[in-house]
């Protein structure tokens, strides 16, 4: 039914179970532990993993299968995150017309990028991306207040005409929903100390999520995607065979500027507000380290990447010196302040230093990535597996 290798049908199914069961498999440590520290199953938190993996998934259709680095991809991010907010200022507060529209924006900005950075490659592909998003920051930050609110971001007010939804009589701002569920809904479970929250939006963003990783499974396994793979071997051997390769890379670019965008468009439905911050190279630069970390040009690479550096990002940046304490209290006290000071530039506003130590030893020993270290060790298993089976088959005497 849904025309899928086999392969391609487990990590599929695989991608589906632990997006589903996620409020679960983020809880592994009971409520007031002192290892809930780590918990990550908290409403925001996995709404994050989950958009910044669409944001993910569609930069790994361009850099992934193309080899074009590009360093601007936050400005699709941002501009989505613009139209969203604008269609529940104007519009309504349902999410669908929000995110078709922060789509097809994006869509159309990445049309034009691309149609004029794709007339170069290599470095001067990326310095030209990244001189567009900054450019795009600036228009932003300043030049388009009267669109985008400056500094201050764009956001809903009471005021706003929002036509097809009926009037505001509450006195509070509206909130986002989809048919009569608000996104902030959430549902809590406890069990035997456990706290597992269920919340409308991240299941929302994670069913778009799924659909937005199907449709990147069949854009790798279409001709399509195999044409890609191929310029990424050699673009001027194929250019030699006289086919025109550019058309390819600029579907390929606004494919995942749209992606971009729908990021952006799920991050203003969860929370409708839109800054310029949000399309600066940090941005850019994140989802760089994302799809790297995971695996440039594997399905799974880019989700496990942005979970790994959004788990990193939100829970290790809060373990501040009171939480080191609180582990370390049953030390002595010369030894508890010892170990503070070792562990406290590698936590809290020092994560980064942390994040940096990982990458470079991914980089170094897994240049493929997180899937590619997964890919060795299974290989291991079954190759262990496989000498032990034939040692006891060897040493079975014979009747």
């Amino acid at each position: 039914m849904l025309k899928l290798g086999k392969n391609d049908l487990g990590v599929f199914g695989f991608v589906v179970a632990i997006t589903l069961l996620a409020p679960f498999l983020m809880n592994p440590f009971p409520e007031g532990s002192a290892l809930a520290q780590f918990n990550a199953g908290y409403p925001d938190l996995m709404q994050r993993f989950v958009i910044f993996g669409i944001f993910a998934i569609g930069f790994n259709i361009l850099f992934g299968l193309t080899g074009y680095l590009s360093f601007g991809h936050a400005a699709f991010l941002g501009v989505g995150s613009y139209a969203a907010v604008w269609m529940f200022k104007l519009l309504t507060m349902n999410i669908i017309p929000a995110i078709i529209l922060a789509v097809l924006i994006s869509g159309l900005f990445a049309l034009v990028i691309g149609y004029v950075s794709l007339r170069r490659s290599g470095i001067y592909f990326s310095i030209l991306t990244l001189a567009f998003a900054q450019m795009s920051f600036s228009l932003a930050y300043s030049v388009l207040t009267p669109i985008t609110n400056g500094e201050t971001g764009l956001q809903i007010t009471l005021n706003d005409p929002r036509v097809l939804d009926t009037v505001n009589t509450t006195g509070n701002l509206p909130v986002t929903g989809l048919f009569g569920l608000e996104m902030r809904d959430t549902a809590t479970l406890e069990i035997a100390g456990w706290a597992f929250q269920f919340n409308v939006g991240f299941y929302v963003s994670a069913l778009i999520m799924l659909a937005a990783f199907y449709l990147s499974i069949r854009v790798f396994r279409s001709p399509f995607g195999l044409m890609l793979r191929a310029i990424k071997t050699n673009q001027n051997r194929l250019n030699y065979t006289g086919l025109n390769s550019r058309p390819y890379t600029l579907a390929a670019f606004v494919i995942s500027g749209m992606y971009a965008g729908l990021a952006g468009g799920l991050m203003a439905s969860m929370d409708p507000l839109a800054g310029a911050e949000r399309m600066q190279w940090t941005a850019s630069g994140e989802v760089v380290l994302m799809t790297i970390l995971g695996g440039a040009g594997t399905l799974l690479g880019p989700i496990l990447g942005a979970g790994f550096i959004k788990y990193f990002e939100n829970i290790f940046s809060k373990i501040n010196d009171n939480v080191l304490h609180g582990w370390f209290n049953f030390m002595p006290d010369f030894m508890e302040n010892v170990m503070v000071t070792i562990i406290h530039p590698f936590v809290g506003k020092g994560w980064h230093l942390t994040l940096g130590l990982l990458f470079m030893i991914i980089v170094i020993f897994l240049p493929g990535g997180l899937v590619d270290g997964g890919t060795r060790l299974w290989k291991r298993l079954l190759t262990r597996k496989q000498d032990n089976s034939s040692s006891v088959v060897a040493t079975t005497p014979a009747k």
